[in-house]
C-alpha cells in the first residue's frame, strides 16, 4: 500500500470517529446548544443553563399511558420522535425519566411495547442509568441511533406521579400527596384553593373537582406537610407546573391535611329546545362531551337528586323520551342507582358494564318542580292521597327505595342479608316459609333484575335490631315486601340465626381462578347466578388496574397472552371492557352487552396482579406453619377464633372433639405459651369464609394443628356459630444459654407438665393405684382360699389315716421285720408311707364290713405324713401337723395341744378309745 493510501484510510477512520453513523447507516447530526460539550465547560452557569432548557417535555414524553406521567419513552433528537429499546432497560434507567418530567418515582420499567408499539426513529439502546443523572440521554448507552431492536422492544414507564390523592375510594378521591423523589408528603389545607383542586383532578383523569375538605383523619405533626402552597389558576396542565410560595414562618402547619373529591359527573343538565331549564332531555358531559342519557332504570329517585343537585326543586316526573333533541346518536349507557336521599348524582352507586345499546330516542327526562324546595309526602302518611291515585303510587315509588329496604354483607348492593327500615330502626326478616317468590319482590323492589336464590339460616351473617317480618307469603308480584301477607311488623318466633338472605340476577362478583396463585389467574365474573369468564379484548392497562385494585391485588396488572387454552365448560360473558382512571369497580365500565358467547375460549383473560402470591402462603412465599395459623376476635394476640390459612384463603375450625390437647398444639404453633381454655360456639363471634377443619383430635404434641387427626379439608356439616377459639397464657419467652442460670436439673418439655399432661399424669398415678389395690385384693382372697383348701385337705387326711391305723394290725411304731414275722405275716415288708396313703386310701368300703373291736388307749400322736396322688397330679403335703379330734381341731386351727410324739423315735403310742359319731365315723380323743 502506498504512503498516500495510508494517509487517506487514517483519514477516513477519523471522520468515522467524529462524526457518529447510526443503525441506519445514516450520519447524525449534533442538536445544536443541547449537545454540543465543547461549547461550555461541564458545571458551569452556561452550561446547567443549557441543561435546563433540554429536560423540558419537549424532549422527553411518555406516550399512550393515560397520562403525560405513563406511557412508552419517546424522546425527541433531530427533529424526530424516537423510542428506546428495551435491552437492559430496568428502574434505574426508569427514575431519571419520572425525575426529568417531574412525575415522582419511577413504579414499573416496563418493556416488550407495554403500551404499544411505537414509529419512528429508535434513538438509545442499551442504556445503563446509575438513577441520579439529570437527563436520560446522560447515561451511558451505545449512542445515538445505535440498535439491534424493532419497536416491539420499545420500552415504557409508569411513574407515581407529582401528585396523587390518597386514602379514598379509588383514585379519585382521598388526601392530596405530592412526590418530591423522596417521599410522599401531604399538602395543607392552608390557602389551598379550588382552581387547584380542578388541576389535580384534570391531571390525574377524574373529571372535575366536587369538593375540597379537610381530612380529619390525618395527625398533623411538624415537618409531615408541603412546605410549599399552590397558587394554580385552573388552567394549568399540572400541578408541578402551578407557581408555589413558600410557607413563612411555618405558616403551612396548624390546618391539617386537604382532601378533594373529583368526579366525572358533576356537569349535568336538562335540554329543551337548546335551553337548560329544569325541564327536559337529561344530558351529561363526559371526556369533554356531551351525550344524552339512556332511560333504561331511570326512576323517580334518581330524578329527585337530579333535580336536587341543579336547584330545580324536587322531581314531578319521569316522562321517557319526552324531550328527545336530535343530534349526537350515541347515549350513554350508565345506570344510576339512587336512593332518593342523595345530594348529588355523583354519589349514586353506577353500573355500566354489560349495559346493552340505548334505543333510538329512548332517552331520559325530568320535569322538576322548579327552584322553589318542595317537602317529599311522608312515607306513611296514609292521609296525604287515597290509595291508588296517581299521587300516591308516585310517594310508594319514592319510599320502595333502598332506604327502606337494602342487602347487607353481600359484596354487592343486589345480594345479602334482607334489611328493613321500620320506624327508624332497621331490622331483618325471618326465614319462616322464604321462598323464590318472597325474594322476586326484593330484587324488582331494589331495581336488581330478578331472585336467582332465596337463602335461609343468615348465611351472610345474623343480623341485629328487631326482627320485623315473619312468615311472609308473597305472590312475587307486590310492588314492596311489606305488601306481602305476613304476621304483622315485629310479630315473630325467630332468632336471628334465622335471617333472610337473596341474591339477585344482577348480583355482580369479580375472582381470579388459579389452583397455585392469588391474585393471578383466569378472571371471572358473577352474573344471572352462574360464573363465567371475560373476554381479553382491549383490556388496557386502567382496566387492568380496575381490576386488580377491585380485588384488593395492587395497583396494576398485566394481561398474560400466553396463558394456554382453558377447557372447562362456562359461559363467555361479556367483551369490550373499557375502564377510565375515574372508574373505582368494573361495574362502572363500559362495556358489550352480556352474552353467553362474547368469545371464544382462546380469547379469554388471564390477569397476573401486582400482589400475585403462591396460595400455599398468606403472604410473600416462603413461609413456615405459623403464618398459616392466627387468632381473630381477641382481647390479645394470643386470644381469639383460630383460622387457618387453606387453598388461598382463611377459614375456620369447628368445635366438634375441640378441647384442651387441640388448643394446646394452637398455641404451641403460635409461640403463645400454653393453652389456659378450649372455648367453643362461636366465643369470639363467628367468622366467615369457609370451615376448613372439623373433628380435631390431637395428641396435645404435634408440630401443628393440621398434623392432627382430623376430618378432610373443608369436610364439615358446621355453621359459624360452632368456631372454635383459644385462650393462651401469652408470648413464650426463651432466655439465651448466657443468660441461663446453670442447673444440673434438665427441665421438663412444656408438652409433658402443661395443663393436659399435668391432668394425665394425676390420672394415670389415681389408675395405678386402683390397680395396685385390685391386684392386692385378689392375692389376699387367693391365698385365703388356697389355706382353706389346705385345712380341709390335712383334716380329711389325717382322719382317713387313723381309720387305716384301726383297721390294721397293730405294728412295730419302729416299723422292724421282727414285729412282722410275730403277727403271722413273716414275708410282709414294709411298704413305703407314700404307698401306706393310698392302701389307706383304698380300704375304706372294707372298713364300713369290719366290726369294731375294743380300741385300746392311743397316745397322741405328732409326725410327718404324706398323701400322694399321681393320677391327679397333685401333691399335698403337712409336716409337724398334730392329729385331735375334729371338733379342737376346729376350734384351736391345727395348734398343738398337749405333748408330741414324733414318728419312728420308739416312743409308745397310746389311744384311749375310738368312738363312733352319729354319723358312723370314728371319734377320736388324743390323751397325753
Amino acid at each position: 500500500m502506498t504512503v498516500n493510501g495510508l494517509c487517506f484510510l487514517q483519514g477516513l477512520v477519523f471522520l468515522l470517529s467524529v462524526v457518529p453513523v447510526d443503525g441506519q447507516g445514516n450520519q447524525t447530526q449534533i442538536l445544536p446548544g443541547c449537545n454540543d460539550s465543547t461549547s461550555d465547560p461541564a458545571g458551569s452557569a452556561d452550561s446547567e443553563e443549557r441543561d435546563a432548557n433540554c429536560s423540558e417535555s419537549n424532549q422527553l414524553r411518555l406516550v399512550d399511558g393515560g397520562g403525560r406521567c405513563a406511557g412508552r419513552v419517546e424522546v425527541l433528537h433531530q427533529g424526530s420522535w424516537g423510542t428506546i429499546c428495551d435491552y437492559s432497560w430496568d428502574l434505574s434507567d426508569a427514575h431519571v425519566v419520572c425525575r426529568q418530567l417531574d412525575c415522582g418515582v419511577a413504579v414499573i420499567a416496563t418493556i416488550s411495547a407495554h403500551f404499544g408499539p411505537g414509529s419512528g426513529r429508535i434513538w438509545l439502546n442499551n442504556l445503563r442509568c446509575s438513577g441520579k443523572e439529570s437527563h436520560v440521554w446522560k447515561c451511558p448507552s451505545w449512542g445515538w441511533g445505535k440498535h439491534y431492536c424493532n419497536h416491539r422492544e420499545d420500552a415504557g414507564v409508569i411513574c407515581s406521579g407529582f401528585v396523587r390523592l390518597a386514602g379514598g375510594h379509588g383514585p379519585c378521591s382521598g388526601r392530596v400527596e405530592v412526590h418530591s423523589g423522596g417521599a410522599w408528603t401531604p399538602v395543607s389545607v392552608r390557602n389551598f384553593t379550588l382552581p387547584s383542586a380542578q388541576v389535580i383532578c384534570a391531571e390525574i383523569q377524574c373529571g372535575k373537582a366536587v369538593s375540597v375538605l379537610t381530612d380529619a383523619s390525618f395527625r398533623e405533626a411538624e415537618g409531615q406537610v408541603w412546605a410549599e402552597g399552590f397558587r394554580c389558576k385552573g388552567q394549568e396542565q399540572a400541578l408541578s407546573f402551578c407557581p408555589r410560595l413558600s410557607c413563612p414562618g411555618g405558616t403551612c402547619h396548624g390546618g391539617g391535611a386537604v382532601q378533594v373529591i373529583c368526579s366525572e359527573y358533576t356537569e349535568v343538565r336538562l335540554m329543551k329546545n337548546g335551553t337548560s331549564p329544569c325541564e327536559g332531555q337529561v344530558e351529561m358531559k363526559i371526556s369533554g362531551a356531551w351525550r344524552a342519557l339512556c332511560a333504561s332504570r331511570w326512576n323517580m329517585a334518581n330524578a329527585d337528586v337530579l333535580c336536587r343537585q341543579l336547584g330545580c326543586g324536587v322531581a314531578s316526573s319521569t316522562p321517557e323520551g319526552a324531550y328527545f333533541v336530535q343530534g349526537d346518536d350515541r347515549v350513554w349507557k350508565h345506570r344510576f342507582h339512587c336512593s332518593g336521599a342523595e345530594s348529588f348524582l355523583w354519589n349514586c352507586p353506577l353500573t355500566a358494564l354489560g349495559m346493552p345499546d340505548c334505543s333510538h330516542g329512548n332517552t331520559a327526562s325530568v320535569i322538576c318542580s322548579g327552584n322553589q324546595t318542595q317537602i317529599l309526602p311522608g312515607c306513611n302518611d296514609s292521609t296525604s292521597d287515597p290509595a291508588g291515585s296517581a299521587d300516591s303510587e308516585e310517594r310508594d315509588a319514592n319510599c320502595s327505595e333502598s332506604n327502606q329496604l337494602r342487602l347487607v354483607d353481600g359484596g354487592s348492593r343486589c345480594a345479602g342479608r334482607v334489611e328493613v327500615l321500620h320506624q327508624g330502626s332497621w331490622g331483618t326478616i325471618c326465614d319462616d316459609d322464604w321462598d323464590l317468590n318472597d325474594a322476586h319482590v326484593v330484587c324488582r323492589q331494589l331495581d336488581c333484575g330478578v331472585a336467582v336464590s332465596a337463602t335461609v339460616s343468615a348465611p351472610f351473617g345474623v343480623g341485629s335490631g328487631p326482627i320485623w317480618l315473619d312468615d311472609l307469603n308473597c305472590t312475587g308480584k307486590e310492588s314492596h315486601l311489606w305488601k306481602c301477607p305476613s304476621r304483622g311488623w315485629g310479630q315473630h318466633n325467630c332468632k336471628h340465626k334465622e335471617d333472610a338472605g337473596v341474591i339477585c340476577s344482577e348480583f355482580l362478583a369479580l375472582r381470579l381462578v388459579s389452583d397455585d396463585y392469588d391474585c393471578a389467574g383466569w378472571l371471572e365474573v358473577f352474573y344471572n347466578g352462574t360464573w363465567g369468564s371475560v373476554c381479553s379484548s382491549p383490556m388496557e392497562p386502567n382496566t387492568l388496574a380496575v381490576i386488580c385494585r377491585q380485588l384488593g391485588c395492587g395497583e396494576m396488572g398485566d394481561l398474560n397472552i400466553s396463558a394456554s387454552i382453558r377447557k372447562v365448560s362456562q359461559p363467555h360473558w361479556v367483551d369490550g371492557i373499557q375502564c377510565r382512571k375515574g372508574d373505582t369497580t368494573l361495574w362502572q365500565c363500559v362495556s358489550d352487552a352480556w352474552d353467553k358467547s362474547s368469545c371464544s375460549p382462546k380469547e379469554a383473560a388471564h390477569i397476573i396482579c401486582a400482589g400475585a402470591r403462591p396460595k400455599s402462603c398468606p403472604t410473600a412465599a416462603p413461609c413456615t406453619d405459623k403464618d398459616k395459623l392466627r387468632l381473630r376476635g381477641g382481647d390479645s394476640a394470643c386470644s381469639g377464633r383460630v383460622e387457618v390459612w387453606h387453598d388461598g384463603s382463611w377459614g375456620t375450625v369447628c368445635d366438634d372433639a375441640w378441647s384442651l390437647a387441640e388448643a394446646e398444639v394452637v398455641c404451641q404453633q403460635l409461640g403463645c405459651g400454653y393453652a389456659l381454655e378450649a372455648l367453643r360456639e362461636a366465643a369470639f363471634g363467628p367468622g366467615n369464609g369457609r370451615i376448613w377443619l372439623d373433628d380435631v383430635q390431637c395428641r396435645g404434641r404435634e408440630a401443628s394443628l393440621w398434623a392432627c387427626a382430623s376430618a378432610p379439608w373443608g369436610w364439615s356439616n358446621c355453621k359459624h356459630e360452632e368456631d372454635a377459639g383459644v385462650r393462651c397464657t401469652g408470648e413464650r419467652t426463651t432466655l439465651p444459654p448466657s443468660l441461663r442460670e446453670p442447673s444440673s436439673v434438665s427441665v421438663p418439655g412444656p408438652g409433658i407438665f402443661s395443663l393436659p399432661g399435668i391432668l394425665c399424669l394425676i390420672l394415670g398415678a389415681l389408675l395405678f393405684l386402683v390397680l395396685i389395690i385390685l391386684v392386692m385384693q385378689l392375692h389376699r382372697r387367693r391365698a385365703e382360699h388356697r389355706a382353706l383348701h389346705n385345712y380341709e385337705d390335712a383334716l380329711n387326711e389325717a382322719l382317713y389315716q387313723e381309720i387305716d391305723y384301726l383297721v390294721k394290725p397293730k405294728e412295730d411304731p419302729l416299723g422292724s421285720a421282727g414285729d412282722n414275722e410275730e403277727d403271722g405275716n413273716p414275708e410282709s415288708t414294709p411298704e413305703p408311707p407314700g404307698q401306706q396313703a393310698d392302701a389307706a386310701g383304698n380300704g375304706y368300703d372294707d372298713v364300713e364290713e369290719l366290726p369294731v373291736p375294743e380300741i385300746p388307749p392311743v397316745p397322741g400322736m405328732s409326725g410327718k405324713y404324706t398323701r400322694s396322688e399321681e393320677e391327679d397330679g397333685a401333691r399335698y403335703s403337712q409336716t409337724d401337723a398334730s392329729l385331735q379330734s375334729p371338733s379342737k381341731a376346729a376350734d384351736s386351727r391345727m395348734e398343738s395341744r398337749g405333748s408330741s410324739w414324733v414318728l419312728g423315735q420308739g416312743e409308745d403310742l397310746g389311744y384311749d378309745d375310738v368312738e363312733l359319731s352319729t354319723s358312723g365315723e370314728p371319734f377320736l380323743e388324743q390323751t397325753v
